[in-house]
């Protein structure tokens, strides 16, 4: 494949995406040793793993060394951790190591928005682009379905004469929407008369923050699945006790609807390096990563797996080891953490929100500034025992004299790192970092989670704040303290944590740049996700709805009379 001789002439993704060469999809399987019978193809690009596949990765030793992509505290636009997280597959497998990638599914919001796709970018692609950026599998579909099927039940249950005595003001369930759509966040349903139901008030989240699609990439098999279902708290009746999903009876519904979904997604890299595409909660809500079945199936059938962990090793790779290791067994043997010179010129400028015309101006000073921020990631990485490498995925606005000063301040740190230019060159671009990545895995360490789950509430949560976002102390405001007590009485108190905040800062407040000090985490509202099985903590205002902005992305795609998709980054 032709590479562009100048950024003028740098083709789109969508162009690249459309000019790469592809492997038959049994082909790609065939190179970390799939068969026929372990596909069930969806195409000649796409094929979903057999149930017989599924229950064989579920029963084998999972012994590949696993890598997990993570990063420094990221502007809106993210700083290209996926596109990292493929082209360090790409690489790898250029250094002769059997490779698989695993990666998230993208939701159709941020699609949408304005962060784009989520296959990666340039030469560091998972393929078929388009079809995974839009409808894909279906597996969004199912659960959005899924979902809602639940919100549904509940409420014919209200209208049927609520046997279960529910608190039609203390219903938790939502509905749900793969699509920004800010007007939902609060709406009431159930008016016109008797006829439409109960009147109360309800909301809408993303598809991604549903609970379902925690209980999607956390479970095993289907078993596993449908016994995180039936835990499901959808809501509270007049004496204040917990109604589950079980109570409301349309579990085994539910998990049909997802069982094509439990089953991971293979496609390829630019390069026919395997890929698995499944899975994706959001890492300010949930644990943020691809679902446990697919880096189960990379690290039986290949010597290397790279995954990746949303937002910042605060965020995702927190949740990683304090949730999703401590649940699967599945420890990272090697890490990385994703930097870009905007992002650290955004700390060093103590900049809220990110002004991106000033931020591609050259600047090395500010660079410097911002350092503090990606250190601190790297010394969260540390305190869970993780080796760490910091990959600077170069941008065309960077200049040498930004890239050399960031990594000879590294280097005075002590940091090992590389610059990755897989975006426009693919794995070629991240053999120095694969090598360092390599020899990090090869060290080992012991890492594990912070805390002990078994610890109190206020424990775990003073532990995740000081240690991992280097606050002072923990407050309790609002309902937490009531929240606490529930949680307690109802047995859930040794769940982990799965602490919600902005992925802007380190800290609860986006406009705090850098690695702030003298501060104090706020805890404002908890629940146990008891399907997922983990208790989430809220801090500030974090959305679970999003809305479109002014000019989103969607406003550049378009379909041709021909039936071509154009504009899709």
């Amino acid at each position: 494949m032709a590479k562009p001789s100048s950024e003028s002439e740098f083709p789109s993704d969508q162009e690249i995406a459309r000019s790469a060469d592809r492997q038959p999809i049994e082909d790609v399987a065939e190179s970390i040793g799939l068969g026929p019978d372990d596909l069930d193809p969806q195409g000649s690009d796409v094929a979903k793993l057999s149930l017989d596949a599924v229950r064989d990765v579920r029963d084998r030793e999972a012994d590949g060394t696993l890598v997990l992509v993570t990063g420094m505290t990221p502007t809106p636009m993210g700083e290209g951790k996926t596109v990292t997280t493929v082209g360090l597959g790409q690489a790898l497998d250029e250094l002769g190591e059997r490779t698989a990638i695993a990666v998230r599914e993208p939701s159709l919001g941020p699609v949408f928005g304005i962060k784009g796709g989520a296959a990666g970018g340039g030469y560091a692609q998972v393929l078929p682009m388009e079809d995974i950026n839009l409808h894909f599998t279906g597996d969004l579909h199912a659960l959005t379905a899924a979902h809602n099927l639940l919100s549904a039940a509940l409420d014919a249950h209200l209208h049927h004469g609520n046997e279960l005595e529910i608190d039609v003001a203390d219903v938790s369930w939502p509905r749900v929407l793969d699509m920004n759509d800010r007007a939902l966040r609060q709406a009431v349903v159930g008016l016109g008369g008797t006829t439409n139901g109960v009147p109360r008030e309800d909301r809408f989240q993303i598809t991604a923050a549903s609970e379902l699609m925690a209980i999607l990439c956390l479970a095993e098999d289907y078993a596993d699945l449908k016994a995180r279902i039936d835990r499901i708290v959808v809501a509270r009746n007049e004496d204040g006790e917990a109604v589950t999903a079980a109570d409301i009876g349309v579990s085994g519904a539910v998990a049909a609807l997802l069982r094509d979904a439990l089953r991971p997604n293979l496609v390829q890299a630019i390069g026919g390096v395997p890929a698995f595409v499944h899975g994706g909660p959001f890492a300010n809500i949930a644990h943020g990563t691809n679902s446990v079945l697919a880096d189960r199936a990379g690290l039986v059938h290949a010597d290397y797996v790279v995954t990746e962990a949303g937002f910042g090793a605060d965020l995702g790779a927190e949740k990683f080891f304090d949730i999703v290791a401590r649940e699967s067994g599945l420890t990272p043997d090697a890490t990385v953490v994703v930097a870009t010179v905007r992002a650290l010129k955004r700390h060093g400028k103590e900049m809220w929100p990110a002004d991106f015309d000033e931020l591609s101006e050259p600047d090395p000073d500010a660079v410097l500034a911002g350092l503090d921020n990606l250190l601190h990631h790297v010394g969260v990485l540390e305190r869970f025992g993780a080796p760490a490498t910091v990959a600077i995925n170069r941008f065309p606005a960077d200049t040498d004299e930004e890239i050399e000063t960031l990594l000879d301040a590294l280097d005075e740190h002590d940091v090992p790192a590389a610059v990755s230019n897989v975006h426009g060159e693919g794995g070629k671009g991240g053999i120095e970092l694969a090598k360092l990545v390599k020899e990090a895995a090869e060290r080992g360490g012991d890492a594990g989670p912070l805390y002990d789950a078994s610890a109190s509430i206020e424990e775990k949560l003073e532990t995740v704040a000081t240690e991992v976002y280097g606050a002072d102390g923990v407050e309790f405001v609002g309902s937490a303290a009531d929240d606490i007590e529930r949680i307690e009485d109802a047995g859930l108190d040794d769940l982990p944590i799965c602490l919600s905040k902005t992925p802007y800062s380190i800290s609860d407040d986006a406009s705090k740049t850098g690695a702030p000090e003298g501060w104090t985490l706020s805890v404002r509202e908890l629940y146990p996700s008891a399907g997922a099985g983990f208790i989430v903590a809220l801090t500030g205002s974090v959305l679970t709805m999003p809305g479109l902005p002014a000019n989103p992305a969607a406003a550049e795609i378009d379909l041709t009379d021909d039936g071509e998709i154009t504009g899709l980054f």
